[in-house]
C-alpha cells in the first residue's frame, strides 16, 4: 500500500510539472509571437539576416561624458564588425572590433591585437545581446532556452519578462511592453574593457519604422546602475550581401 502511494504520488507530480511545463510554453510563445509582429511580422522579419546600424552618443567614463560616433555590421550570430570614433580625455580615438567565426581582433589607434578564446567567447556574447532584441527570431532556434518570468512595473508600465539561457550558458533576462509587444529592457552580466563584470540594464525606446522593420533609435544602458552609454540610432539597414571583407583582421 505505502509503495502504490509513493508511485501515485510521483504520478502526480510528474503530471503538474508537465502541466507547468506546457503553460510557460505557451506563455513564452505568447510573448514572442507578440513581439515578432510588433517589430514587423516573421516574414519581414526573417530577412534580417545581416544588418547595419550608424549611431552617435554619449559614454560615460569618471563621471565624464564623452562623445562619440559609430557603425556596425552583423550577420548572423557569429560576424561583427562594430567602429566608433571619439575623443576621450582630449584625444581622439578610433577603435575598431570584428568577429568572423571562432577568430576575433581588436583595433585601438594603430595598435592591432588579436583576441583569444575567452576575448572572442566576450563579443560573441556582445553581438547576440545586441542581435536577440532586433528580430527575436533567434531566440526561437536551437542554443537558446526561455522561460517566463513574473511581470515587472516600469512606470505606468507592465512588462513581461522572459529569463533567456543563451548558447554559452550565461542567462539574461529581456523584457517587453506588454501593451506593445516591443522589447523594453535587457539585464545581463557583460565584460568590461579591461575583462571585469558588469550588471548592464538596458533600455529600449523611441521605436521608429525603417522599411517595414521597427527598431528602437534611442538605446540607454547603465552599469552596476551608473550611467554608462547612451545612443541615438540615426540609421537602419537590412542587407542583401555582405563583402566577406567587412569581417576581415582590421588593417
Amino acid at each position: 500500500m505505502r509503495q502504490f502511494c509513493t508511485v501515485a504520488m510521483v504520478i502526480v507530480v510528474a503530471f503538474a510539472a508537465a502541466g507547468r511545463v506546457r503553460a510557460d510554453d505557451a506563455e513564452v510563445k505568447a510573448v514572442l509571437d507578440k513581439a515578432i509582429k510588433a517589430l514587423g511580422g516573421e516574414a519581414k522579419l526573417g530577412k534580417v539576416d545581416a544588418y547595419s546600424v550608424k549611431a552617435k552618443g554619449t559614454i560615460t567614463f569618471g563621471g565624464n561624458d564623452n562623445e562619440f560616433t559609430t557603425e556596425l555590421t552583423a550577420q548572423g550570430l557569429d560576424r561583427y564588425r562594430s567602429e566608433f570614433e571619439g575623443e576621450f580625455g582630449g584625444n581622439k580615438v578610433r577603435g575598431v572590433t570584428v568577429v568572423n567565426g571562432d577568430r576575433g581582433w581588436r583595433k585601438f589607434g594603430d595598435n592591432n591585437m588579436e583576441l583569444d578564446v575567452n576575448g572572442v567567447a566576450n563579443e560573441k556574447r556582445t553581438i547576440y545581446l545586441q542581435v536577440t532584441p532586433v528580430t527575436i527570431l533567434p531566440l526561437k532556434g536551437k542554443g537558446f532556452k526561455l522561460e517566463s518570468a513574473p511581470d515587472e512595473k516600469d512606470g505606468a508600465r507592465t512588462l513581461a519578462v522572459l529569463k533567456v539561457t543563451a548558447p554559452d550558458g550565461k542567462d539574461f533576462t529581456l523584457a517587453f511592453d506588454k501593451d506593445t509587444g516591443l522589447p523594453a529592457r535587457m539585464v545581463a552580466r557583460v565584460a568590461g574593457f579591461q575583462g571585469q563584470e558588469f550588471t548592464q540594464q538596458t533600455n529600449y525606446s523611441d521605436y521608429k519604422d525603417f522599411d517595414g522593420v521597427k527598431k528602437a533609435t534611442k538605446v540607454e544602458s547603465r552599469r552596476d546602475g551608473e550611467p554608462f552609454l547612451k545612443q541615438e540610432i540615426a540609421e537602419f539597414k537590412v542587407l542583401d550581401k555582405v563583402d566577406p571583407k567587412t569581417f576581415a583582421e582590421p588593417q
